[in-house]
């Protein structure tokens, strides 16, 4: 295992890269703890294949480091980082038995037979493919041989870290939820520094112990599934995780008040003064309908899925989304929404701004 330093890292595809809309991956300086789990979460395109691939040493930055336990690797290719990594389409031997596949990596650094054939029995354990070491894999499915591909990465205990590229896209819905708990399960068992990266909020908070929540090439928020829910420290973490995403409208702040179009919004903390673009941003969880107090709300559709139901709303011409609890009778009183003071959150230019008595610094991107 290894702890991961990314120092003043930054990466363009670009020769001459001109300005930071030029990089691909704009600069970061984070520490990532031996033994924990991060995921990479955000959209296509965001930059966290580009950082997995700089790590894993398949690309080499623009500028800046990539240390393992304090050991500048930036140069060091991949062979060399004792690192072992999962791809997003299976790579296996196809004229090789699956039991070979898996001990492979094993045989490749000259661990003895009997070591082997107990370690290769229990990962076949793990991805429930006892019953086929013996078979070739030339004839197995795609989630098959991703299955194998993924035993291959785990069978080594000594290495620095495991890198996950995606994996479980080929992998049917109900063997993605077994094989993230066998993920799970392993690094708690052996402390793998492991890095995941995925687009699927599911598997990244279901799977993770940190969230790397990655926006236009730069890492806009770390935090345990709880404080991406509760604290977003971007309005994109706030509109990527969550289902429906974080409600946001367009305010102005006076001290504990949000105006928005002039109704007042009470706020549970008092803020300074604010420029930019100022928004208040609440989860569905944290709106409540009402016949009478709160902004005024117009219901477009309600969406029953069993625990809860989605209230679709508008709130000044602009969507809002409501968690309203199964029993709850939505009527054609209910023509306003209140909000749990507490649990409304304030950004300027996208960012999250403490409340005062919380300000310790500037307000910037999160570590």
């Amino acid at each position: 295992m290894a702890k991961i330093t990314l120092d003043n890292l930054a990466h363009s595809y670009l020769p001459h890269p001109k300005s930071e809309d030029d990089f691909a991956l704009k600069e970061l300086n984070h520490v990532w703890a031996d033994g924990e789990a991060y995921a990479l979460l955000g959209a296509s395109g965001c930059g966290k294949s580009t950082l997995l691939n700089i790590i894993s040493g398949l690309l080499r930055p623009s500028q800046g480091r990539v240390l393992f336990d304090d050991r500048d690797v930036t140069d060091a290719p991949t062979a060399a980082r004792n690192i072992a990594q999962v791809f997003q389409f299976p790579v296996v031997y196809d004229t090789m038995t699956v039991r070979d596949n898996l001990a492979f990596p094993l045989r490749n650094r000259g661990r003895d037979e009997a070591y082997v054939a107990a370690r290769v029995q229990e990962i076949a354990k793990m991805i429930g493919m006892e019953a086929e070491l013996d078979q070739k894999a030339r004839g197995l499915t795609a989630d098959a041989k991703q299955k194998i591909s993924l035993g291959r990465g785990m069978v080594r205990k000594d290495v620095n870290a495991l890198l996950f590229d995606e994996p479980l896209t080929v992998i049917d819905p109900h063997m993605k939820w077994a094989l993230r708990t066998q993920l799970k399960s392993l690094h708690h068992q052996f402390g793998h520094t492991m890095i995941y990266v995925t687009h699927d909020q599911t598997e990244a908070l279901t799977f993770a112990d940190k969230v790397v929540v990655m926006h236009d090439g730069r890492v806009v928020q770390i935090g345990t599934p709880q404080e991406l829910f509760e604290r977003p420290a971007h309005t994109f973490v706030g509109y990527f995780i969550g289902s429906p995403g974080m409600n946001l409208l367009p305010a102005r702040i006076e001290g504990d008040i949000a105006h928005v179009e002039g109704a007042a919004v009470p706020l549970g903390h008092g803020y300074g003064a604010l420029s930019g673009k100022v928004e208040i941003g609440v989860r569905p969880e944290f709106a409540r309908l009402s016949a009478d107090e709160g902004l005024p709300m117009t219901i477009r559709r309600v969406e029953d899925v069993g625990r809860h139901k989605i209230v679709r709303a508008e709130v000044f011409g602009r969507e809002i989304n409501i968690i309203a609890p199964e029993g709850e009778g939505i009527g054609p009183d209910k023509t306003r929404v209140s909000f749990d003071p507490d649990r409304i959150n304030v950004y300027a230019d996208d960012w999250l701004v403490p409340p005062m008595a919380q300000r310790s610094g500037p307000v910037g991107e999160a570590a």
